[in-house]
């Protein structure tokens, strides 16, 4: 019998596996190892609020990833940053987990800033100065207000670092685990705790022992592509990140590019190959997944302000959109400053909501659902022009993210941002980074692999007048009664590749204002020269 050639062609496909554990649910991509196709998808809820037992990630995640993880042949965990996981000498969880957007630690933050150098030793030792978001100030407030929790941790882990743990193995005896196994992290999640060096890609084990009050072991970091260790279905295992930074691996960002997430919280953040730190505390210098860095700039307030309004104005978030694409630019002189939640950028930890401008020829659904949209896209657009003062030059912005879904942020976006706003079409970008992370590790390259380009629309708008000088009068002018709980702030200068200038005298285009973390103006004397009667729109 003669086999025709045909029988001897065929094509092995290997798939891998993305986790995406955020602070709503834990998501779960299978993909095709090759070129990033999704071949299956399944998610599960984690409860609200800011606070989560470990244990129910590990449920949801064992939920989501049935039928799916275990046709993997590599796996790799992306979670939300900062979380604080607490383990004891048995690998037990001491306390639930305590979540980035839990804000009681922002006493502990201020005091932490002030009692290890100030603000510049903060950035010139970690790429960033600690808010309440960051683990380290988790740490201290745990110490002062559960000794008896504090006394018992001895090793301290991120989210995704339990998660991978877990998944190799480990864990407390009584739950199966072994807690004889080694927990491992990536340089790009450990560079938001507050006690690791970006530049050096090691921890600072003093800062976190001295917010804790006793020593505590950390994860080793892995390197980038790196196998950590293996599931017990013998998939491999690879380093994890946190979520931004596997947004970022799963954009397949690009430097000039800027990447705008509105979810939960608003983020903008860019690839680059120099470290940033910058002493205002503004732009957090993270490191990425790659090897590279990842300055950011963090907004708790995002897309749950457009939900909170839609439900004032009695509409779904769709209805929201159509109203305020009805509005003009500007809102007819309406302008809400969305920091209904405390805000994080600037520090402003008990600020809440102002709507300034309210008339009886404005006060219309129309220019109340465009104030909030505006409201929202100015806070992200000061987000951009603080990483434009650590001398990073966007030529666009990729916009992410649940809100971005809406017609009105799609439309109005590009004219508030004045930069072209790229829309790649919706997919999980962040369990998508942890699939191509997995990929990585598994083909043993040195770079991560080349996916094809997700389709995506290009929108482009002229500059809206007046819209970003509204709103940023009205910022400034809220600091009076929004005061955070600060610490003296020198003159803010963001190191970036070296330049060490102060923030507002680099590259054209720049408006000579700094943009202190309290809202305080501060000018530089080479502004005043230069435009002394001018407003500007840039965050101060």
């Amino acid at each position: 019998m003669t086999v025709g050639p045909w029988l001897a062609t065929f094509t092995v496909v290997k798939l891998v596996a993305g986790i995406d554990s955020s602070t709503q649910s834990t998501k779960v991509l299978l993909v095709n190892a090759d070129d990033g196709a999704v071949v299956g998808a399944a998610s599960a809820p984690h409860p609200d609020g800011t606070e989560c037992h470990p244990d129910r990630w590990w449920e949801a995640l064992t939920a989501a990833g049935r039928d799916l993880l275990d046709r993997a042949e590599a796996v790799g965990v992306a979670a939300q940053q900062h979380g604080m996981v607490t383990v004891d000498d048995a690998g037990a969880v001491v306390r639930p987990a305590m979540l980035w957007n839990d804000v009681k630690s922002a006493p502990q933050a201020a005091a932490l800033v002030t009692e290890f150098g100030g603000p510049s030793e903060w950035a010139a030792r970690t790429g960033s100065v600690p808010t309440m978001s960051f683990t380290v100030t988790k740490l201290r407030w745990l110490a002062e207000r559960e000794p008896e929790h504090a006394a018992r941790v001895a090793a301290v882990m991120l989210p995704h670092d339990w998660l991978t743990w877990r998944l190799a193995g480990g864990g407390a005896g009584g739950s199966g685990g072994d807690p004889a196994i080694k927990p491992v992290t990536d340089r790009g999640d450990a560079s938001g705790t507050g006690y690791f060096s970006p530049v050096d890609s090691r921890w600072l084990p003093d800062y976190a022992s001295r917010a804790l009050g006793h020593p505590v072991a950390l994860p080793r970091v892995a390197a980038p592509g790196e196998i950590v260790g293996r599931t017990s279905w013998g998939a491999a295992i690879s380093a994890g990140t946190g979520d931004n930074m596997g947004a970022a691996l799963g954009m397949s960002l690009a430097e000039g590019d800027v990447a705008v997430s509105i979810g939960t919280s608003g983020t903008a953040y860019a690839v680059t190959s120099a470290m940033t730190a910058d002493p205002s505390g503004l732009v957090s210098g993270f490191a990425d997944a790659t090897g590279r860095f990842l300055p950011l700039v963090a907004t708790l307030n995002a897309a749950r302000v457009l939900g909170v309004t839609a439900r004032m104005l009695g509409v779904d978030t769709a209805g929201l959109s159509d109203l305020a694409l009805k509005a003009e630019a500007g809102a007819g002189g309406l302008v809400l400053l969305p920091y209904l939640d405390g805000e994080r950028t600037p520090n402003r930890p008990s600020a809440n909501g102002v709507l300034r401008g309210l008339t009886t020829s404005n006060a219309t659904p129309e220019n109340l659902a465009r104030a909030a949209v505006e409201g929202i896209l100015c806070s992200l657009a000061d987000a951009i022009d603080y990483l434009r003062l650590c001398g990073l030059a966007p030529s666009r912005v990729v916009l992410t993210g649940g809100a971005a879904k809406s017609e009105a942020v799609r439309t109005i976006a590009p004219a508030v941002f004045g930069l072209p706003v790229v829309v790649p079409e919706a997919a999980e970008y962040v369990a998508l980074g942890a699939a191509r992370q997995a990929a990585w590790a598994l083909s043993g390259d040195a770079e991560p692999p080349s996916w094809p380009a997700r389709p995506s629309v290009t929108l482009e708008a002229s500059a809206a007048p007046g819209v970003r000088e509204q709103y940023g009068a009205l910022r400034d002018d809220a600091a009076a009664w929004q005061a955070p709980l600060s610490v003296s702030r020198a003159l803010s200068v963001c190191r970036w590749a070296g330049c060490g200038r102060p923030n507002g005298t680099r590259g054209t285009g720049g408006t000579g204002y700094e943009p202190p973390e309290d809202g305080t103006r501060v000018k530089t004397a080479a502004a005043t020269r230069a435009s002394r009667p001018a407003k500007t729109n840039r965050p101060r």
